[in-house]
């Protein structure tokens, strides 16, 4: 039986609401007495992903310091589908006053627009940037029973039987990490498509698909449950929490390196003195023991901005991004 952390049990306990209330609420400064005491009512945290995944636990370990501090109760809100598009648009059309914050990545902010023809929401027209959140790696998984003990043995039996090994994807971050495998490898694999990592790794433990790249809070529970096996990892570094598991670079496939971001937004037109306020709790709330605990989990590293910070760094991020779904031959869908 796996032991909880800390982290993990509060986020069970937590799994549909986070409420924490301050001691008393905060003294609100002249700078935003245009906006009045902000925030005076619930905050909604809207994720693009299912319940479960890395964003949403990222999430709930973010609302618990942004509740502590804000005096208000921080709903979290999963709205999983369309890579992230149902999640996006939703926070697109919502009023801008600060009370939905959309926490997300790289999915929705960089890489959407490369992946699709047409977007039902502009990843920069939309929103206001808030602070990005973190940034980590992935897991390329099989399952325990499964005859793949190395990256090169996927290689090898990937070589042998053209498209007949399948891997599944729950996100951007996911299937552009599978992608660039085939690409840089030069295998063919068959791809399958899913709503979120989580729904993959169902079907990977039940042996529709065989394997998958996911990120390390929704794949470690199940290595270290004895369920799945790791592979490597997609980043330049071995992961601090599977320091066992060798890189996909070192494993065969040189240059390999596809990592994930994660970030918070808000609706286009919220005033700045809001903006600044929820920066401030956010940060804040980065500090904490959960997210700290999420990141010593999950293997990736909490990556506070200013707002103006997270503009560029995305601007930067989706022009990389487009070169590799380029490189991948990824075709629009």
């Amino acid at each position: 039986m796996t032991r909880l952390t800390p982290f993990l049990f509060a986020r069970r306990t937590a799994l549909a609401l986070i409420v924490c209330t301050a001691a008393a609420p905060f003294a609100a400064s002249t700078a935003f007495a245009q906006s009045g005491s902000f925030p005076d009512k619930p905050i909604t945290f809207v994720v693009p992903f299912a319940a479960g995944s890395a964003t949403d636990s990222l999430a709930r370990a973010i609302g618990l310091g942004v509740a502590a501090k804000g005096g208000q109760p921080v709903v979290v809100d999963n709205k999983a589908g369309a890579s992230g598009q149902i999640a996006a648009q939703q926070v697109a059309k919502a009023a801008a006053d600060g009370y939905t914050v959309l926490i997300t990545t790289n999915t929705t902010h960089a890489a959407n627009e490369h992946l699709y023809k047409k977007l039902s929401y502009d990843p920069v027209k939309d929103f206001v940037p808030l602070s990005g959140l973190g940034k980590g790696g992935q897991i390329l998984v099989v399952r325990a029973d499964a005859p793949f003990k190395s990256v090169a043995d996927v290689l090898d039996a990937a070589r042998q039987a053209p498209g007949k090994l399948s891997f599944g994807s729950g996100s951007s971050s996911s299937r552009v990490a599978g992608e660039l495998f085939q690409q840089m490898a030069g295998v063919q694999l068959l791809h399958v498509p899913y709503r979120s990592n989580p729904m993959a790794i169902t079907d990977l433990l039940g042996g529709q698909i065989t394997l998958m790249f996911t990120d390390a809070s929704t794949g470690v529970p199940q290595i270290s449950a004895g369920k799945l096996r790791a592979l490597g990892v997609t980043s330049q570094r071995r992961m601090a929490v599977l320091p066992e598991v060798p890189t996909i670079d070192a494993s065969g496939v040189k240059g390999y390196d596809m990592g994930y971001w994660f970030a918070a937004y808000a609706p286009a037109g919220t005033p700045a003195p809001v903006v600044a306020r929820l920066n401030a709790l956010i940060v804040d709330a980065l500090k904490g023991a959960p997210v700290q605990q999420f990141f010593a989990t999950s293997g990736g590293e909490v990556f506070p901005t200013t707002p103006d910070e997270l503009a560029r760094f995305q601007a930067a991020e989706t022009a990389k991004w487009g070169r590799v779904i380029k490189a991948a031959g990824i075709e629009p869908e």
